[in-house]
């Protein structure tokens, strides 16, 4: 599991714990900004390791499958990361640097549950990603 304490490094689902999957693991503790693959790979690079882009992508993709990330996608359609709390959520984004926040929605939570029951939906999820441009920014 996780920890979201960023005291201890991240345990790397599938496969066995390489350095470069430790290494990116341990990487995504150092922001709270969402961040391209790329973006994360320079960070990398940045801080001497030697971890190639496809075994970050791939990383990346193991940590969103088992949940230790969320991943979304911007509006030109890039997937960027981020280590978030466990607890369901949504996030409000700024276009212009990044920044995120976690947000409840419980109006949102009671529409879903409302539309799919009027439907005979079981089983039911969603995303919502807000984009705007953060009071800084502005």
């Amino acid at each position: 599991m996780t920890s979201t304490d960023g005291d201890r490094p991240a345990a790397v689902p599938g496969g066995r714990p390489t350095r470069q999957r430790r290494a990116v693991a341990e990487v995504l503790g150092t922001f709270s900004d969402f961040r391209s693959a790329q973006e994360i790979h320079e960070l990398l690079t940045g801080r001497g390791e030697a971890v190639g882009l496809a075994t970050v992508y791939r990383t990346l993709q193991r940590l969103a499958e088992a949940g230790e990330v969320d991943v979304l996608r911007t509006e030109d359609g890039e997937a960027i990361y981020r280590r978030c709390s466990p607890a369901h959520h949504h996030h409000l984004v700024c276009r212009t640097c990044g920044a995120t926040v976690e947000v409840e929605g419980p109006a949102v939570e009671r529409w879903t549950r409302a539309i799919a029951e009027e439907h005979g939906y079981a089983d039911v999820s969603h995303t919502l990603e807000i984009f705007g441009v953060c009071a800084s920014c502005r």
